[in-house]
Order: C-alpha cells, then structure tokens, then sequence
C-alpha cells in the first residue's frame, strides 16, 4: 500500500502526478486526508480522500508520499500523527518520498542527516544535516525528494523506480515520457 496525505493547501500537480504514475504501474496508493475527507489543494481543486488519517494501516504501508505546497506542506508538518507515521516508516526501511516544500518535514525530523536531498528554492535550511543537491530528484537510501511540480513526473517514476525498476521503465513509455 502507498499513502499519499493531502493536507488543504497541497500542491495538486505534486499529489496527483506521482498517484496517476504509480497506478498504472500497480502500485494500490490511497490518499489520506490529513484535514479532513475533502481536501482542497493550493490552486483550488478540492478532493474527496480515500482514508482518513486514522485509517492508515503503517504494517501495510511500503511507500508514504508528502506533496509540497503551501500552506498544505505546513499543515502536514504541524500533524503530529503524520510525523510519527513517517518517522517509524522511516525506521521500518520504508520508502519516504517529499516534493516541493515537504522535505521541510523530514529535514525537522532528522530523517535527512547525512542524506543528499532536494527541494523548493527557499526551503533548504529546513533540510537539516542534508547534503542539498539541485537536481529534479534524488533517491538517498530509502527517501526520495524532489525540487517542484516541474519535477512531479521525474519523482513520480523515480518513486515507481524504487517499487520496481522493470514496470517504471514500462510506464515511461506507456505514458510517452520516454519515446
């Protein structure tokens, strides 16, 4: 299973690009409205999660998604339910991934130390022992971040990548990423 928590004020292109992505390449992904069940998104678009926070199974979970954006990458960080969520996925070896504004969280939660890691332009102090690179995405042991909503197809297959190389390739091209 692989939870994506949509918090009001998610970044719509860092939530929905990755869970498309990932979908068609098998994975079963859940949203998680951190906010309530109808979250709506930075830019307007509101959307009816499938679970609510206190339906996350974390023994089933091998994959927790954070999408950026403003103020949602504030809300998630001030839920201390999806931070001790993350935090022991973290621990279990299990693949955390952030975009945009969100590695905030791991940076606040030392998930990052020692780590290369990306992010939104403005947000790298929050990246706390992190070796900040720019790139559009990297994948650092078990945590994945990413630079943007630019960056959202790059992270939603290096995401797939790390579930399962063959089918990332096979939705590269399905989808006309790669010709």
């Amino acid at each position: 299973m692989i939870y994506i928590f949509l918090a009001d004020g998610f970044e719509e292109t860092e939530a929905l690009v990755p869970w498309d992505i990932l979908l068609r390449g098998g994975a079963e992904v859940k949203t998680v409205g951190v906010t309530g069940e109808w979250v709506t998104g930075a830019h307007g678009m509101t959307l009816k999660s499938d679970i609510s926070l206190s339906d996350v199974i974390e023994e089933k979970g091998e994959m927790f998604i954070l999408p950026g954006g403003m103020p949602g990458t504030t809300n998630l960080d001030e839920n201390t339910r999806v931070k001790e969520i993350i935090m022991n996925a973290y621990q279990s070896g299990k693949i955390v991934g952030a975009i945009c504004a969100a590695p905030m969280v791991l940076g606040k939660l030392s998930i990052l130390k020692g780590r290369k890691a990306t992010c939104f332009p403005g947000f790298e102090e929050y990246l706390e022992g992190a070796t900040v690179v720019r790139e559009h995405s990297v994948k650092d042991g078990n945590v994945v971040t990413s630079c943007g909503a630019g960056a959202a197809f790059h992270f939603g297959f290096m995401l797939l990548g790390a579930l399962d190389n063959a089918k990332e390739k096979e939705v590269r091209k399905s989808m006309q990423y790669e010709l």
